[in-house]
Order: structure tokens, then sequence, then C-alpha cells
């Protein structure tokens, strides 16, 4: 996860901050708690205990807190998971008798409970960081990593430069989904004219359309989506993600 070790660099203080003042939410299914809401609420699907959810937690606070690696943070946390119970797949009934087979703790949740909450809390303090500096810098550039694992939608974001309260942001600040690893980067009118770059407006490129949030509840939900001007391709963060998860902790 390169970015994340890039982010480990920055000073952690914000980050650590706005992961603290969360509130402990149970939730059976992800999408239980939806989009803005997760700003103030802390959940990880089917951790529906106090003692999980506390170990779980507990455990990313310490991540953050002194830099910890995944490796760290899954060679700590797993034993506890394992011991109480919250691992592998397991059948659960409901009120009316209905069997379903649900996945509780496996290393792909680990690694995407930590690398969620550790690029949300820290793009979070760079939000921050970058709102208090727009005076100087403010244009915005949409970083992608641009390697294999990058999803096309946000390659094509990639160099994208918007004014900081342009309405692009709104819906797109990253992360844009599970395990995205972009980023945003605050540019002077000077870097403008070094990388000779004119930023770019949404005006009339952005829309909202209804994309399905669960095949098991057949619920569809509205998505912000951008139309690439150039080429006309519709391009829409994950269903859930199309929020500036630091919009509503900030004042602009």
């Amino acid at each position: 996860m390169p970015n994340l070790k890039a982010l480990f660099k920055l000073s952690p203080a914000l980050a650590i901050k706005y992961f603290k003042n969360k509130k402990n939410k149970f939730t059976w299914d992800w999408y239980e708690l939806w989009q803005d809401a997760h700003q103030k609420s802390f959940t990880v699907a089917k951790a529906m205990r106090e003692d999980i959810l506390n170990d779980i937690r507990a455990s990313l606070d310490k991540a953050l807190s002194e830099g910890k690696t995944f490796r760290d943070f899954q060679k700590d946390l797993k034993p506890t998971l394992q011991k109480k119970g919250w691992w592998g797949e397991v059948v659960v009934v409901d009120s009316k008798g209905n069997a379903e087979k649900v996945q509780l703790g496996s290393m792909y949740r680990l690694k995407t409970i930590y690398s969620v909450n550790m690029q949300v809390a820290y793009q979070t303090g760079r939000y921050k960081t970058q709102v208090d500096n727009v005076d100087n810098r403010p244009f915005w550039e949409y970083v992608a990593v641009l390697d294999s694992k990058t999803r096309p939608e946000h390659a094509q974001l990639h160099g994208l430069v918007f004014r900081y309260d342009d309405p692009f942001w709104a819906s797109f600040y990253p992360p844009n989904g599970w395990r995205c690893r972009c980023r945003v980067n605050a540019l002077s009118p000077k870097n403008l004219v070094k990388k000779n770059v004119k930023p770019s407006s949404s005006a009339g490129l952005l829309s909202q359309e209804e994309q399905l949030v669960s095949k098991k509840s057949g619920e569809y939900k509205p998505v912000t989506v951008y139309t690439d001007p150039l080429t006309n391709k519709k391009i829409a963060p994950d269903v859930g993600w199309s929020h500036n998860p630091a919009s509503g902790l900030v004042e602009t």
C-alpha cells in the first residue's frame, strides 16, 4: 500500500483526532450506515458485540498512533478475534428462521478494515490541512497511483485540477471506494503555470444515477457521476462512497 506508507510520514494528529471522535455503531451489512453517517460513526459489518468492535477499534487506534503496518495490525488483532470466535464462515439464523452463511474475520476482511479506516482517517487530516491553506494553494489535483491495481475510472481522473470549492470535491475527494489509494495535491497559481495546467470546472458535468446497493436487498441509491467532457465517459465512485468523508467535519 504505497500511499499509506507515504501518509504515515505525515503528522497523524488530525487523523487520530478524527478517528477518536467517532462513536461505535452496530451494523449487519455495510450499507446500513450510509455515506456521510460514517463521518461520525465507527462500524464493522457483522461485528455485533461491543468487545469485538472495541478490539478492532483499539487495534486501528494503535496503528494510527504508532504508524503500524498492516502486518503489525493483523498480527496483534487476528489471535484476539480467533479466540473470541469472530473468525471464518458461520451460519446464522434470523428471527424468521432463514439461514445464511456469512464471513466474519478473515485476512481479506482485516486488510479491508485496515486500509479503509487508515485511508479515510489520513485523508480527512489531509483535507483539513489543505482547506486551511486555500489562500495559498486554492487548486486541487486528483492523483491516482497508476499501477495494475488502479481502477480505470480513477486512472481517468488522474491529473484533473479543480478549485477547492468546485462541487466535484463534494463527491470525489478520495478515497472513492474500497481500498482506493488516490489522493489530492494542493497547488498554487505558480504551480499551475509550472505544470502548464489549466483548472477545470465540473459545471454541467455532474449528475445523479441510481445504482444497486445490494443484491440481497435489491435496494438502489443515488451515486454522483462525473462525465468526462473529452470522452463522454461517465465516472462514479463505488456505491456508498459518493461523498467527501471529511466535508461535514471541517469548516470551509
